[in-house]
């Protein structure tokens, strides 16, 4: 039996329908581009070392400059995307990042190929905030879990063509032909969003900002960092998703490779199994939240409980390396980190009013970034200080979930008081709300 709060309809919630699933999957049409272009560096790690003839701290500066830029622009992002909607912010960042795929094609040289990475980070972060703005101006609010989770799944299928027809397009072709081919394909999405995506239904325009300027910034990042759902989120989406993200974006592939003798085949197919485990988690834990909100913490700590252990498991299993059926437990179990990075937009949606959903988002989605980002350093450095010992660089991974674990429940509790005020808060408004 459905519960009252579940199917409440909030004042000015819009209507969803056919009409907001065809402009929403323009949208994340356009994510789902950015991140197989995200993930492109996943299968070519290897290549990439050989072409620029570099070493394993030069070569995770690819990911992270990457991820320093993308981190870097969530919050400018999430102003942007408050400001001047959707339509215009998604354009503009396929216009980036298909630049920067290009530029990773033909880059003769490391230093030119840094650069181009920096150009697809920026591109990539206008992205998945402006999917998430998307969803809540053109679905009902209760939709949101669900819709979120199902543009994290489309954009893990774009990790999955990265690894399966990438990969092999890369190993057929050659470096220049498999990229440059690439970039075609967000030219396509480009082209859709400036022809067909709407930023809102008619109706539904949001009220048009009275501010300008520094003090609008200011009261925007403010008002939204106040609020304990949004930090919630935040360490949520930090502690969660990288180490699904550090092991497909970059070290994945090396670390079944030459740490644990596997051949490339071997190996992406269990990189293909995270994907595949992602996108099948994340409907189920979608599923889950839309029907009891109250699992969602629940659910993130168990994700990340069950990371630690697996990984402490392989790390820590006897012999050169660990056998076959546990590495297949760590990507099964590395495919939950995704879906449950998400649950900390369900932490900060709640937490903010329709024109602050940008920013929060922005400040939300840094979170998993800059944790993603510290780790490939750390893994880049101690490998090349250890020798290539992949058992003492993968124990970063520990660190950074001990630190997040600890924000976590330093903040659920006020973060829980607080949303129950707003949720009573919204259903006083909408039982006074006069009748059309």
């Amino acid at each position: 039996m459905s519960s009252p709060a579940r199917n409440l309809t909030l004042p000015g919630d819009p209507p969803g329908g056919r009409r907001a699933v065809t402009v929403w999957s323009i949208g994340v049409g356009v994510y789902f581009v950015a991140v197989i272009f995200r993930t492109s560096l996943g299968v070519a790690g290897l290549d990439a070392a050989d072409r620029f003839h570099v070493n394993a701290s030069a070569l995770s500066t690819f990911s992270i400059l990457q991820l320093l830029v993308y981190a870097g622009m969530q919050i400018p992002v999430g102003l942007l995307v408050d400001r001047l909607g959707t339509k215009k912010v998604l354009s503009l960042g396929a216009v980036l990042f298909t630049a920067g795929q290009l530029g990773f094609a033909f880059s003769p040289s490391y230093g030119t190929a840094l650069a181009s990475r920096a150009l697809l980070g920026c591109g990539d972060a206008m992205t998945f905030i402006s999917v998430l703005r998307l969803g809540t101006r053109w679905f009902p609010a209760r939709r949101g879990p669900l819709v979120a989770q199902l543009a994290g799944l489309v954009g893990m299928a774009g990790n999955l063509v990265s690894t399966l027809v990438l990969a092999r397009l890369l190993h057929g072709l050659g470096w220049t032909p498999a990229f440059a081919g690439s970039a075609f394909a967000g030219v396509v999405v480009l082209v859709l969003t400036l022809l067909f995506l709407k930023d809102h239904p008619e109706g539904f325009e949001p009220e048009p900002s009275r501010h300008q300027g520094a003090a609008y910034v200011r009261r925007q990042i403010t008002a939204a960092w106040r609020e304990p759902g949004t930090r919630l989120g935040m360490w949520v989406h930090f502690t969660t998703q990288f180490p699904a993200m550090v092991f497909l974006l970059l070290w994945g592939l090396p670390f079944l490779v030459q740490a644990q003798g596997l051949s490339r085949a071997s190996a992406g197919e269990l990189l293909t199994l995270v994907v595949l485990s992602n996108m099948v988690i994340g409907l189920v834990y979608g599923q889950i939240v839309a029907r009891h909100h109250a699992a969602r913490l629940p659910l993130a700590l168990g994700t990340v409980g069950a990371t630690a252990l697996v990984w402490a498991a392989t790390l820590l299993y006897p012999g050169a390396h660990a056998p076959m059926w546990l590495l297949v437990v760590l990507c099964a179990v590395l495919g939950a980190c995704g879906p449950a990075s998400m649950l900390g937009f369900d932490f900060a949606r709640p937490a903010n009013p329709p024109e602050r959903q940008g920013t929060a988002s922005g400040i939300t989605n840094m979170g998993g970034f800059v944790a993603s980002m510290t780790t490939l350093f750390a893994v880049g450095v101690l490998l090349d200080v250890t020798g290539d010992d992949y058992d003492v660089a993968f124990s970063a991974v520990f660190v950074l979930q001990a630190l997040g674990v600890s924000q976590i429940l330093r903040l659920r509790a006020r973060a829980a008081r607080r949303e129950r005020e707003r949720l009573v808060a919204s259903r006083v408004e909408t039982l006074h709300v006069p009748a059309a």
